[in-house]
């Protein structure tokens, strides 16, 4: 689960008038917990005046690794103002302009050179001045800077609640419908994002027979000696999210959870499981590393049979303002020479604040008789793992009960590129295969019909 993911904000830029707190619903993200997903649009001077859609992010790498943005076609036969606009009151709220927030940022995506236009209208539609900038780049995400330090004081009353995008202001002619996408748009003076998780990662489904958990509401812990040993350079402190009991790090650069005094025997595990979120920049340099030791037989620290195998996360696996499931196969820990006498977990690097939450081991092998015993309590179809991906991932869901599964995945156009399953199967957890070779980079839906049921989610793959 999410909430104001990615790039997502709760802040506003706040300035006083008349006694009057105002504050714009910033940055406009179009994610589904932020702001401009559910606003009303309208278009303008765009012939048939085609709707501002929300849309899976074309090309999600670079300077923008954001689940949605927007996406506006200007037509051949549309003005060369053609654009879109909020509606007036609630959607952006009213403000006004001043030193510090007269800076306007948007990313854009678009396949010519043109300008970009943005301006502000108060409730009584009267516009201020309009600026616009032109992108420099095709096909690939850019952010432009808009100086808005023009609409400090315009205007009747100086207070505005509109903003009227021009995605394509083309003076000279299209030739051809431009699709442009559109995201981000913020103002100075905002933090970078959220200092805290609002929502809780996701509840673990796994059966508790197979899982093996260091620590978990879902779950019975085994013993953990400390989770910031002595040697260490961080702080833990245990905290709530939303009625979740939680792990913070804090000034991390590296911390030693121990379980030395009964090591884990994790040889029938399959996986490894950990949630994190962090307020930090997720950017390239940030990483964020996972290591595993184990004593070996003797279990004994540096009794000469002991192994370790270090992971690292980076963008865009690694994100800002959302809780990140690391779940990698214990394959995946490649120099471990055994996992049954495990006494360590090690997490370093930067990020520096970084929320922890279900960390475990499990087993997603399991024989006949031990899946029928396994049936969910609910129908469910779980996010892929990895993602993004090249070229395979894999895709686990639940039944309730034994019926025909159809599972198809679809590219952003809901084209159909792939069946994966169209066959009856039984209750219990599956995992499928995906392998995306033949197809593109791009944002991707995997759709899960069962009966009446029906579930979606998006993959990104990335070459």
């Amino acid at each position: 689960m999410k909430s104001r993911i990615t790039d997502v904000l709760v802040l506003s830029c706040f300035v006083s008038m008349g006694g009057m707190a105002l504050a714009q619903n910033a940055p406009i993200d179009f994610e589904s917990a932020g702001y401009g997903a559910d606003w009303t649009w309208t278009s303008f001077e765009n012939d048939t005046n085609i709707p501002l859609a929300i849309v899976a992010n074309p090309s999600a790498t670079g300077i923008n690794i954001s689940a949605t943005v927007a996406s506006f076609t200007a037509l051949t036969t549309g003005a060369p103002w053609a654009g879109c606009e909020s509606q007036h009151g609630s959607d952006i709220g009213p403000f006004s302009f001043d030193e510090t927030n007269c800076t306007v940022k948007v990313m854009v995506y678009k396949s010519v050179i043109s300008d970009v236009g943005i301006k502000f209208a108060e409730a009584s539609s009267d516009a201020q001045p309009e600026v616009k900038v032109a992108n420099t780049l095709i096909n690939e995400w850019e952010e432009l800077t808009f100086d808005l330090s023009g609409s400090i004081g315009a205007g009747a009353t100086g207070i505005v609640d509109q903003i009227i995008v021009f995605p394509d202001f083309d003076l000279v002619g299209r030739t051809s419908d431009n699709t442009v996408y559109f995201d981000n748009i913020t103002f100075s003076g905002q933090a970078a994002g959220p200092d805290e998780p609002e929502i809780s990662a996701s509840t673990p489904t796994h059966d508790p027979a197979n899982v093996i958990s260091l620590f978990s509401n879902a779950y019975s812990d085994v013993t953990v000696d400390t989770w910031s040993a002595a040697w260490d350079v961080a702080d833990v402190a245990d905290v709530q999210v939303a009625g979740d009991d939680v792990k913070l790090y804090t000034g991390l650069v590296y911390a030693g959870i121990e379980f030395t005094s009964l090591p884990v025997d994790a040889s029938d595990m399959t996986h490894f499981h950990m949630d994190i979120w962090t307020p930090d920049p997720s950017t390239d340099p940030a990483a964020f590393r996972v290591k595993l030791v184990d004593f070996g037989a003797d279990a004994a620290y540096a009794g000469g049979d002991d192994s370790e195998h270090e992971l690292s996360f980076t963008a865009p696996i690694l994100m800002t303002g959302s809780w990140i499931a690391i779940d990698v196969p214990m394959t995946d820990f490649a120099a471990l020479a055994a996992q049954g006498h495990l006494a360590q977990l090690i997490i370093s690097g930067d990020p520096n604040t970084v929320y922890v939450d279900n960390v475990y081991f499990y087993s997603s092998t399991t024989g006949l008789q031990d899946e029928q015993n396994l049936n969910p309590d609910t129908f469910t179809l779980e996010q892929n793992f990895p993602n993004p991906f090249n070229p395979e991932t894999s895709i686990r869901f639940s039944l309730i009960e034994s019926g025909r599964v159809v599972l198809n995945v679809y590219n952003i156009h809901g084209q159909q590129v792939a069946m994966l399953i169209n066959d009856q199967m039984p209750p219990g957890p599956h995992t499928i295969a995906f392998n995306g070779s033949e197809l593109p980079s791009g944002s991707y839906f995997y759709s899960l019909v069962v009966g009446s049921h029906t579930a979606v989610q998006k993959m990104l793959l990335i070459k």
